[in-house]
C-alpha cells in the first residue's frame, strides 16, 4: 500500500511543481490528503490502484476551497479560466481532461511546466 501513496505523492507534487503552485501551502494540503487516503486504504486494500487519481481530486478540492485554481488548463490557451478534471474519478491510469472540451490533456504526474516566452 505505501507504493501508492508514495506514487501519488510523486505524480501529484510534479503536477502542482509543472503548475508554478508546489508551494509550503500546497505541499501540506498534499500530505494531509496523503494521511486520509492512507486510512481510507488501509480500510479498503483492494482500492489501492485508485489512490493516486483520488489524492489529485482531493488536492485539488482542497485548493480551490482555498481559493485556488488547480490545475488550470493552458489547452484552451493561457487566459482559460477552467481545470482540468481527473478521469476516470475512480479508476487506475488518472489522467488530466479539460472540463470544457473534454480532452485528454495528460496522464496524472505528467504535466509540464508552461512555455517561457521573452
Amino acid at each position: 500500500m505505501t507504493e501508492f501513496l508514495l506514487e501519488a505523492r510523486a505524480r501529484v507534487l510534479h503536477d502542482l511543481d509543472a503548475c508554478r503552485m508546489a508551494d509550503a501551502a500546497a505541499v501540506s494540503v498534499l500530505e494531509a490528503a496523503l494521511s486520509q487516503r492512507g486510512w481510507w486504504v488501509s480500510q479498503w486494500p483492494d482500492g489501492a490502484p485508485y489512490v493516486v487519481g483520488l489524492v489529485a481530486q482531493d488536492v485539488q478540492d482542497a485548493l480551490l476551497d482555498a481559493g485556488s485554481r488547480w490545475p488550470r488548463c493552458r489547452a484552451c490557451g493561457e487566459d482559460a479560466e477552467h481545470t482540468l478534471g481527473v478521469e476516470p474519478e475512480l479508476g487506475d491510469d488518472p489522467h488530466w481532461v479539460c472540463t470544457e472540451s473534454g480532452l485528454e490533456v495528460a496522464r496524472l504526474g505528467a504535466l509540464r511546466a508552461p512555455q517561457q516566452t521573452g
